[in-house]
C-alpha cells in the first residue's frame, strides 16, 4: 500500500492551473456553461485564492452552492467564436488526513445496518449515497466480488482499504479503454479504465453491499521535487492521474466519518490530493459542462498543472 499521507503536520500549499480549450470547426454564436473548478473548504483544506478566466469574455459569471455544498460557476458567451478557453486558477493549503488505521472501525455489517435503519441524522444523510445514480448502478456480481474484501465481521476501514488495493491490482489503467459514459459493468468485465472508472467501480461495489460511498473530483500533485517530500516519493513511485482532473471516492463509516481512498493509486487520499467537489458520481461534479449552438465538429484539450509552493 502506497503511503503518501506523510507525518508532518504543517500544511502544504499548492497553486493549481486548470486550462480547458474547446476548438470548433464552425462558429458558435452562443454557449452556456456550468463549472465545478473551485476547491472546497474542508477541515484540512483551505482555499486561499481562486479566479476564473474565460476567452472570449462572457456576458457574466455567477456562482452558487449546489446541493452537495460545492461551489458552482455559470457563464454564457454570447458572441461568435471558434475557440473557447477556460482557465481556473486556485491556491490551496492542504493538511494530512488522519491515517485510516486510526479510524474507529466497527465491523462493516454494523455500518450497513445503521444505514438501513437510518436511525440518526448522519445515517439518514449518508443513505442517499447507497442508492443508484446515473453512472453507478447496484449489481449482485459487484457485491459478490466485493465480499472477498468484506468478509464476515471484518473492520470496515480495513475492508475498504483491501478493496482499494484489489482494484489497483486487478485493473489496468488505460486511457483508451473507456469514455466518460462507459458503464461500470463494462469496466468490470474488461478490467480496464481510468480514475473515473475505478472510482465508480469501487462506489458501485460498496453500494451493492449497502455501504454509502460518494464520488470525489479534484487534483493530484504532478510536480516531482526530488527532495524527499511526501509528494516526490509518491510521484516517483508511480502516482497516476496528475495531468488532468483526478477522481477518487469517500466511504462512510458511521462515527469514523468519511474515508477518502484512491483506487487508481492504491492509497488513502492524502497530501497530494486536492478536493474540488463531491456528489453521487461524475454527473454531479463534472469540471465543465454546457450547451452550445452550432460549432460543427469540436475538440477538447485539458491541461492541469499543480505546483507545490510551500
Amino acid at each position: 500500500m502506497t503511503d503518501q499521507n506523510g507525518s508532518a503536520h504543517q500544511p502544504v500549499r499548492y497553486d493549481v492551473r486548470h486550462t480547458t480549450t474547446y476548438s470548433y470547426s464552425e462558429p458558435v454564436p452562443v454557449c452556456h456553461n456550468e463549472v465545478h473548478l473551485v476547491p472546497r473548504e474542508l477541515s484540512r483544506q483551505r482555499l486561499l485564492a481562486t479566479a476564473l478566466e474565460v476567452d472570449p469574455a462572457p456576458a457574466g459569471i455567477s456562482t452558487s452552492t449546489d446541493y452537495f455544498g460545492n461551489q458552482v460557476g455559470y457563464f454564457s458567451v454570447e458572441e461568435g467564436h471558434e475557440r473557447l478557453v477556460v482557465i481556473a486558477t486556485s491556491s490551496v493549503a492542504v493538511e494530512p488526513p488522519r491515517p485510516w488505521q486510526e479510524h474507529a472501525s466497527p465491523a462493516w455489517e454494523a455500518i450497513r445496518d445503521a444505514v438501513a435503519s437510518a436511525a440518526d441524522p448522519e445515517a439518514i444523510a449518508a443513505r442517499e449515497f447507497v442508492l443508484d445514480s446515473p453512472f453507478v448502478r447496484l449489481a449482485p456480481q459487484l457485491a459478490e466480488w466485493a465480499r472477498q474484501s468484506f468478509t464476515p465481521g471484518r473492520p470496515w476501514a480495513e475492508a475498504v482499504m483491501d478493496l482499494t488495493r484489489r482494484i489497483h491490482r486487478d485493473f489496468v489503467y488505460d486511457p483508451t479503454a473507456t469514455t466518460t459514459s462507459t458503464p461500470v459493468e463494462e469496466v468490470f468485465a474488461h478490467r480496464r479504465g481510468v480514475c473515473q472508472d475505478f472510482a465508480h467501480l469501487q462506489i458501485a461495489c460498496l453500494r451493492s453491499l449497502g455501504l454509502p460511498a460518494r464520488y470525489v473530483s479534484g487534483y493530484l500533485c504532478n510536480e516531482r521535487r526530488g527532495h524527499g517530500t511526501a509528494g516526490a516519493d509518491a510521484n516517483d513511485a508511480g502516482m497516476v492521474g496528475a495531468d488532468a482532473s483526478h477522481a477518487w471516492l469517500a466511504a462512510w463509516g458511521g462515527l469514523a466519518g468519511w474515508l477518502d481512498v484512491d483506487p487508481t493509486n492504491d492509497c488513502q487520499a492524502g497530501l497530494l490530493h486536492i478536493t474540488v467537489a463531491w456528489g453521487r458520481d461524475y454527473a454531479d461534479v463534472s469540471p465543465i459542462k454546457g450547451v452550445c449552438v452550432g460549432g460543427g465538429r469540436h475538440a477538447i484539450d485539458v491541461a492541469v498543472h499543480v505546483t507545490r509552493t510551500a
